[in-house]
Parts: C-alpha cells; structure tokens; sequence
C-alpha cells in the first residue's frame, strides 16, 4: 500500500527556517517524481517544488526560488524540503504528492499519491 506521511511542520518566526519531511512507504521513492504542495485558507493548491525520478531534475515556483531546496535520503525512503527564509506568506499546509510518471505539469497537476499534510505557520 502506497503511503506518504509528512511531518516536521509548525510555527516559525519570519526568516526563519523549517525542514518538512516525506517519508515513503509501500514503493521506492526513488524510483517517482515527488513534489512539495500548499494550500493557504481560502486560497488553491499551488506546486511549490519536486524533483524528478531518475536525473533528478527539480522545478520550483518563482516565490521560493532562492529559499526552498528539495532533497533525497534514498536511504530512508524519504524527501526532504528544506525551507529557508520563511514568510507569512508561506504559511499553509504542507503536502507531498508522488507519481510514476514525470510530466512538466506535474507542479501544476499534482501526483497520484498524496500525504496528509503538515502545517507551517510563519508568524512574529
């Protein structure tokens, strides 16, 4: 059974830092496409960041360039986002998605797993 479970979420001071964690289980998550998701309050879903499978290649939105770094532990079956900077912002929850298949609208579409999500709250 296909499981993604995200955790490492909570309230951080603007400029600060956080590191969310995806952690795999049921397949190898080298072997998909796993992307980083958010959905503020009232507001759509927006891609942030994924790497693909294979070259690990790695697209981003334009607001976290700079800021957000994405990142395999192949051992741990896990991926990693690495959020630098933080904003208010950048507050929302947090969702990993995963995919076989590897398209350039995968930021925009999505995968065909989904975790559960984690909050980040970005707040003086």
């Amino acid at each position: 059974q296909v499981r993604l479970v995200e955790s490492g979420g909570g309230l951080v001071q603007p400029g600060g830092s956080l590191r969310l964690s995806c952690a795999a289980s049921g397949f190898t998550s080298v072997d998909y496409a796993i992307g980083w998701f958010r959905q503020a309050p009232g507001k759509e879903r927006e891609g942030v960041i994924c790497i693909s499978a294979g070259d690990g290649s790695v697209d981003y939105t334009d607001s976290v360039e700079g800021r957000f770094t994405i990142s395999r532990d192949n051992a741990k079956n896990t991926v990693y986002l690495q959020m630098n900077s933080l904003k208010p912002e950048d507050t929302a929850v947090y969702y990993c998605a995963a995919d076989d298949t590897y398209t350039d609208d995968f930021l925009s579409l999505g995968g065909a797993y989904w975790g559960q999500g984690t909050q980040v709250t970005v707040s003086s």
